[in-house]
């Protein structure tokens, strides 16, 4: 196994603000692997508020890149557990890892991801397209520059229904609300009441990840769908949020990658929970991995290719929600310049 690793720093189309604050740039680790001549690439976006950036991901890959190098590749689910046991504290890595095996097996397999694993696209959820938080003039621009099916708001502010109350003037597509884990339950109550009338389809994360106590009080009350976000980040997570969240919504990046996102799925799927899978602002390599489990899903968060104005990678296109997959086998991307 050969690796090679690049860094880049991805420029937004606008500032991306969330309730932690707005960013312009998206840092981002692509990895390309290469096994008797066939390459497959992952991506692992830098996200500051769980710790581990793109230095520490190079650090960690240098340190047992020996090891990676010496693995006799045969399938992927196998590859992950070696990866897994070789950084248990960098799911980041991990991740970016497990996807460039799953796409050096479709490639050797001669199938896309979906086709290996016997899924049918015909019914695949549209992806939403974010909003982030910004002046209520300048996100109502956003959704004009980009008429779209069905909107993801970022919120998190004192003026938070009248954000939505304002925006929804302004298009009939569906609204689905992500706080980012900023309200309190009394509040969280509030305001989702309120988007209930509003044509809000879903809330996701309104508490802090550890409140637990207030995601009971919430979910027994609570008018629309709660989905979890940052209190799911792993595979233990999925029954932690069982009758304290309608849903989880996974995040490749923060799981390790697509083989425990499988088996997250899975999970849900017997507590009868929906299942979205979420976008931390991957380039068109980490989205191309993640749109194979569009057959999976309830709702798809899909769409860092759209708000970066920078990639590095072609694979799946975007037409108004809908995926298309690239033409390659494997993940279907192409990394440009490695």
């Amino acid at each position: 196994m050969k690796v090679k690793y690049k860094s880049y720093n991805l420029r937004f189309k606008h500032p991306f603000g969330i309730s932690r604050g707005t960013k312009t740039h998206q840092p981002t680790f692509i990895v390309e692997l290469e096994n008797f001549g066939i390459k497959g690439y992952g991506e692992a976006p830098e996200i500051d508020y769980y710790y581990i950036p793109v230095t520490k991901m190079i650090e960690d890959l240098e340190s047992k890149r020996t090891f990676l190098e010496k693995f006799s590749f045969t399938d992927p689910e196998r590859w992950w557990h070696y990866c897994h046991h070789l950084f248990p504290q960098n799911s980041f890595l991990v991740c970016a890892l497990d996807m460039a095996g799953w796409d050096i097996y479709g490639k050797i397999k001669k199938k896309k991801l979906y086709e290996l694993w016997d899924l049918d696209i015909s019914t695949n959820p549209l992806t939403d397209y974010t909003i982030g938080i910004d002046s209520i003039e300048v996100m109502i621009n956003k959704m004009k520059e980009m008429p779209w099916p069905v909107y993801k708001i970022k919120l998190g502010t004192e003026h938070d229904v009248e954000i939505i109350t304002e925006l929804r003037k302004h298009t009939a597509s569906v609204f689905t609300v992500d706080a980012n884990a900023a309200w309190k339950a009394d509040e969280a109550l509030e305001k989702i009441t309120a988007f209930k009338d509003l044509g809000v389809q879903f809330v996701e994360q309104p508490l802090a990840k550890a409140d637990w106590e207030g995601m009971k009080f919430l979910f027994e009350r609570s008018p629309l769908p709660l989905i979890a976000d940052e209190s799911c980040v792993a595979e233990i997570d999925v029954e932690k949020c069982y009758q304290h969240f309608h849903g989880i919504n996974i995040k490749l990046t923060k799981c390790g990658g697509l083989t425990p996102a499988k088996r997250m799925i899975t999970k849900a799927r017997e507590l009868g929970m929906k299942v979205m899978v979420g976008s931390m602002n991957e380039g068109t390599v980490g989205t191309s991995a993640a749109a194979h489990l569009l057959p999976l899903l309830d709702y798809a968060d899909m769409d860092g290719t759209l708000l970066l104005a920078q990639d590095v990678g072609t694979g799946i296109t975007i037409d108004k929600g809908r995926i298309v997959y690239g033409e390659g086998n494997g993940t279907g991307v192409v990394v440009k310049d490695f």
